[in-house]
């Protein structure tokens, strides 16, 4: 059975009887039994969960009744998104073999529309990373090139995808954690608008930052999954109640009279020359299309690195704070009888406890909330954010989306950056000035280097303006070919 399909083909099937969502389910697990060992994209596996669940969907198709936008489609799950009763670890090995009492909104949503979840899928250890090498249970590998990182945090959703092992994932996406792993691994990537999609039920990393959406191998899939994860959500009080658009019903639209704004700031030094080459060549396709490009002007992207580290370590030294050793991973290895006492299971707990980026991210979060450096710091850093967005507020008074690199190079080799955190941070250049400014944005295929590896546009909308992001990620996708 293939296995590299989207969303419509699969659900066309499934309803019309032509394949059941249970032989789907199979196919997929058997790919993953053959490719998983190498690539490491899932962490876990529920297949009595996903079997149940084909097979319901399967009795409806049956019956002839109406089916959901997803049924049957095999999806996977980031790591840090609550699943009930599947182990949910955050890619860390304070919270092995923890178990979920419930759902995260967007899963509950993903399964009403008939998604059938195959996984937890690996990720840096707490969404803490850009490379997939921080997770305590090993690195995920590109399926592209398998000396090549793919990409950080939601590497595993990005490889499940580019490896066939899913149809679709869900990633988080903090600094750009969706959008550089779908650049590197040659698939689409989709960071919804703060507050688009609920955040109830995932593990925060920076509460002010984080975002869940959709890794997927088309535009238009892309916009089918946030369709159905998107909307308020009374568990979550950052959700926007903001009535849904239709996200994909610009996607045929074409480019004509669309104004792409380039910044410049996104071409200057340490831009790989081969990305430079395919994102121009790209914006003269759109450009003869009928597209207005339009230079633009994000003047404190040089400052967003430092701003987004402040911003985000600080508030990830509160969220984990949770993490102490008493609760979660202890509880677990008490109900499992790991550990013969109290004391024994706390001290095995402490010393597994977090990775040595999640360590490093914790100091630097309390040191920057600390008395007397507060002020100094975190927040100097939330008044550069607020430059930042206004940055993209003026720049989107005159354009409609804006159009650059994902990232400044194509995936690099596994290894080759884990001593050098700043070099490591550097890697989100691109992304983490969208991620501030609490907008849309979403990467792109758009070309190969030399060496075969994927190269991925960055485009950026205007805040909840979602069909307009994908109306023009349809047209790169298109002009790609």
């Amino acid at each position: 059975m293939k296995t590299q399909l989207t969303i419509d083909e699969v659900r066309e099937r499934v309803v019309s009887g032509t394949q059941k969502a249970a032989d789907f389910a199979r196919t997929f697990y058997g790919v993953i039994e053959d490719r998983n060992p190498k690539i490491h994209a899932y962490l876990a596996l529920s297949k009595e969960r996903a079997l149940a669940q084909a097979e319901r969907i399967d009795a409806i198709a049956a019956r002839g009744e109406s089916l959901g936008p997803l049924a049957g489609v095999p999806v996977g799950i980031k790591d840090v998104l609550a699943t009930k009763g599947v182990a949910t670890t955050a890619a860390s090995k304070i919270l092995e073999g923890y178990l979920p009492p419930y759902d995260c909104t967007a899963v509950a949503r993903m399964e009403a529309a008939g998604a059938v979840v195959l996984g937890k899928l690996n990720c840096d250890e707490f969404a803490m990373g850009s490379s997939n090498e921080n997770s305590a249970y090993g690195p995920a590998r590109n399926p592209m090139a398998m000396d090549r990182v793919p990409g950080g945090s939601s590497g595993g959703s990005a490889a499940a995808v580019a490896g066939e092992m899913a149809v679709a994932t869900l990633g988080t996406d903090t600094g750009g954690s969706i959008r550089q792993p779908a650049a590197f691994c040659g698939v689409v990537g989709l960071m919804p608008t703060y507050g688009r999609v609920s955040r109830y039920g995932l593990i925060a990393f920076a509460s002010s930052l984080d975002k869940i959406g959709p890794l997927t191998r088309t535009v238009k899939d892309a916009a089918t999954v946030l369709q159905v994860i998107a909307g308020e959500d009374e568990m979550d009080a950052t959700s926007s109640a903001r009535p849904l658009p239709e996200f994909g019903e610009k996607l045929g639209r074409g480019v004509k009279g669309l104004r792409v704004g380039v910044p410049t700031e996104f071409f200057g030094a340490g831009l790989d020359a081969e990305i430079r080459e395919s994102i121009e060549a790209m914006l003269d396709r759109l450009r003869h299309e009928g597209a207005v490009v339009v230079p633009v002007s994000l003047r404190h992207t040089k400052y967003a690195i430092p701003t987004y580290y402040l911003v985000a370590t600080a508030e990830a030294s509160a969220n984990l704070a949770r993490f102490d050793g008493v609760r979660y991973g202890l509880r677990a290895k008490a109900e499992a009888g790991k550990a013969q006492t109290l004391g024994a299971m706390y001290r095995e707990t402490r010393e597994q406890g977090f990775g040595p980026e999640v360590k490093r991210r914790i100091l630097l979060g309390t040191y920057a909330l600390s008395a007397g450096y507060y002020d100094a710091y975190y927040k100097k850093a939330q008044q550069v954010r607020t430059l930042i967005t206004r940055d993209y507020l003026e720049a989107f008074a005159q354009v409609d989306v804006i159009a650059g690199p994902t990232t400044p190079t194509t995936a690099f080799k596994l290894g080759e950056k884990t001593d050098d955190p700043v070099a490591m941070y550097l890697a989100d250049i691109y992304t983490v000035t969208g991620s501030l400014a609490g907008i849309c944005g979403m990467s792109v295929p758009c070309g190969t280097s030399r060496e075969g590896l994927p190269i991925g546009m960055q485009l950026l909308g205007k805040h909840f303006d979602e069909p307009t992001l994908l109306q023009a990620a349809a047209a790169v996708e298109r002009l790609r070919g």
